[in-house]
C-alpha cells in the first residue's frame, strides 16, 4: 500500500450486469439485476477493497474484471482502453492483465499438474519465452511467495491450505498483471495462516506495484489490507472513501451495522451493537426506493419512495443516503 499519487488502471463507471431467470416451469422468465450502477477507480500499487453480505454482487463483480462475462452496460477501462469495444486482440491481451485469485486453492489447482507445470502453463497458453525461460520465471515466482525448490515436482494434495494459496498468488502473477483480483482469498485458511498470506500480499504490492481488488466479508482484513473501501448493497455501493474515513466514520446505516458487528480488542473501536431485522432482499423483486430502507434503524417515510445514488460527503468519502 502507498501513498503516492499513482496511475489510474482500473476505472468503471456505471457498471451494471442483469440476468434473465425462469421463475419456474410455466411462470415465465424475468431480469435480475446482480450489479445496478457500480463506479470506481484503481491505481497502481493500490488496493481496493469491495464489501457486502453474500448476494450483494461481489462475485458478480469480480467476474466483469477479469472478463470472463460482459457488463450489461456502463463502461470498464483497463489502462484507459475500453475493453467493451476493444479488438479481439485487445481483450486478449487485456486478459492478461487482470487476473484473479479464488477462495478456494485446491478447487483452482489442477490435481494432476505438479507446481512448477501450473505456473509454466499461463506463459506456455500465451506464447510467451521458450521451456527453459519459462521454467526459470516460475522458479523465481516460486521463491518470491515463499516456496522452496524441492517442492516444485509437487502436486496440490502435497500442500497446506495456505502454501496452496501462495501457489495460486504466484501463478496469478506470473504474467505480470496490472490487475490482482482477490476474491475472498484468506476465508478458507486457517486463522493462524491467513495473517501469512495476507502480509505475503502486501509485500508483493510493494515489491510489483501491481493493484488490488480485495472482495472480503471480513472486515477486520479489509483494515489491514485497503487504501479504499467500497461498500456493496443489493448490487450497488452505497458508500465509499478511504479506509480510514469509512472505518472511523461510517457514514452509511449499512456500513455502520457491519462496523458494529467486527470484533475489536481495541475498547476505544467498539461500537454499540446495530442488529439489521431481515435477511438481504431478493434481487428478483427488489424494495423500491432505497433498498436497505425495509432493514434500516433509521429509515423515513421517504426512504421507499426515493432511490439514493453517490453522493459527496466532504471531500473523500460518497454516501447513498440522504440522511448521512
Amino acid at each position: 500500500m502507498s501513498d503516492q499519487k499513482a496511475e489510474i488502471v482500473l476505472k468503471a463507471r456505471d457498471l451494471k450486469r442483469s440476468y434473465e431467470v425462469r421463475r419456474g416451469l410455466f411462470a415465465g422468465s424475468a431480469t435480475v439485476q446482480a450489479l445496478g450502477g457500480v463506479s470506481f477507480e484503481v491505481a497502481r500499487g493500490q488496493t481496493l477493497a469491495v464489501v457486502g453480505e453474500s448476494g450483494c454482487g461481489k462475485s458478480t463483480l469480480a467476474r466483469l474484471l477479469t472478463m470472463i462475462e460482459a457488463p450489461s452496460a456502463g463502461s470498464l477501462q483497463l489502462k484507459g482502453v475500453e475493453v467493451a469495444t476493444a479488438s479481439e486482440e485487445q481483450k486478449r491481451l487485456l486478459r492478461r492483465q487482470v487476473q484473479i485469485v479464488f477462495q478456494n486453492p485446491y478447487g483452482s489447482l489442477n490435481p494432476r499438474q505438479t507446481v512448477i507445470d501450473a505456473l509454466m502453463e499461463p506463459l506456455l497458453v500465451n506464447g510467451i519465452g521458450d521451456a527453459s525461460s519459462r521454467r526459470a520465471e516460475a522458479e523465481a515466482m516460486m521463491a518470491r511467495v515463499g516456496l522452496r525448490p524441492e517442492q516444485a515436482a509437487r502436486y496440490p494434495h502435497m500442500f497446506s491450505g495456505g502454501q496452496r494459496q501462495r501457489v495460486a498468488i504466484a501463478r496469478a502473477l506470473m504474467l505480470k498483471p496490472e490487475v490482482l483480483v482477490l476474491d475472498e482469498p484468506v476465508s478458507a485458511l486457517d486463522v493462524s495462516i491467513r495473517a501469512q498470506v495476507l502480509n505475503l500480499l502486501v509485500q508483493l504490492q510493494r515489491e510489483l506495484g501491481v493493484a488490488y481488488v480485495f472482495i472480503s466479508h471480513d472486515l477486520s482484513v479489509v483494515r489491514h489490507m485497503a487504501d479504499e473501501v467500497a461498500v456493496m448493497y443489493l448490487g450497488r455501493i452505497v458508500e465509499r472513501g478511504p479506509r480510514d474515513a469509512v472505518f472511523e466514520h461510517p457514514a452509511h446505516p449499512y456500513t455502520q451495522a457491519l462496523l458494529s458487528a467486527t470484533p475489536t480488542v481495541d475498547p476505544a473501536l467498539r461500537r454499540e451493537r446495530i442488529i439489521l431485522q431481515g435477511e438481504l432482499p431478493s434481487p428478483l423483486a427488489p424494495p423500491s426506493g432505497c433498498a436497505f430502507h425495509a432493514r434500516c434503524p433509521k429509515a423515513e417515510a421517504r426512504c421507499s419512495a426515493e432511490g439514493q445514488v453517490l453522493r459527496a460527503l466532504g471531500d473523500q468519502q460518497a454516501v447513498a443516503c440522504f440522511k448521512a
